[in-house]
């Protein structure tokens, strides 16, 4: 573990190698799981706002998990989700011709019609950030179903970090991604 800022950062994001394989997980980390995505509370006005468009975008279940769900859930200990199909995939899934999993609001987003990517946990998986009072924890999360992009990371030699280089700066900012990458060569020498 490392310090950056008030941010303490696991070593395994450097160490770990990473690379999305969708042709081989389908896109399963928003289809597997018992929760939705997590959401900062920043993202709940995000949600209602890109909603109206996204919609266009959703599956009929999708829909219906969200209206009656609402577009983000609370639960019981307070934490902030995205709502689920039926307790089984994120009411944002939508699926491509070959039955990949992909997000509605990324579609959207690609196809120009907002300017929100997707939920910031979902966009910097698989760093996961927890926040405390102090500082906030960077972890990488290690998955089962991301084997294949754990092996494809290890193939292309491309660290976790640099894998969500463009999430980590939306996340902390140029600034601190700079530093970060300063820290990678060290550690690598």
């Amino acid at each position: 573990m490392f310090q950056l800022g008030k941010t303490i950062i696991s070593e395994e994001i450097i160490e770990k190698d990473f690379v999305c394989n969708l042709s081989a997980c389908k896109g399963a980390c928003c289809i597997d799981g018992e929760a939705g995505a997590p959401l900062e509370e920043s993202e709940v006005q995000k949600l209602e706002e890109v909603y109206p468009v996204v919609k266009s975008y959703l599956r009929k279940e999708g829909v219906e998990a969200i209206e009656k769900q609402g577009t983000y859930i609370k639960t019981q200990n307070g934490e902030l989700e995205t709502p689920l199909i039926n307790g089984g995939d994120c009411a944002y899934v939508i699926f491509d011709e070959k039955g990949t999993a992909m997000c509605a609001i990324e579609e959207a987003y690609n196809q120009g019609e907002i300017d929100w990517k997707k939920p910031i946990s979902c966009h910097l998986y698989p760093v996961r950030v927890q926040e405390y009072s102090e500082f906030s924890a960077v972890n990488y999360h290690k998955w089962e179903i991301c084997d294949d992009a754990c092996i494809l990371g290890k193939e292309l030699q491309v660290p976790v970090y640099k894998f969500v280089k463009e999430a980590l700066i939306r996340k902390f900012g140029e600034n601190w991604y700079i530093e970060l990458e300063k820290v990678a060569e060290k550690l690598k020498k």
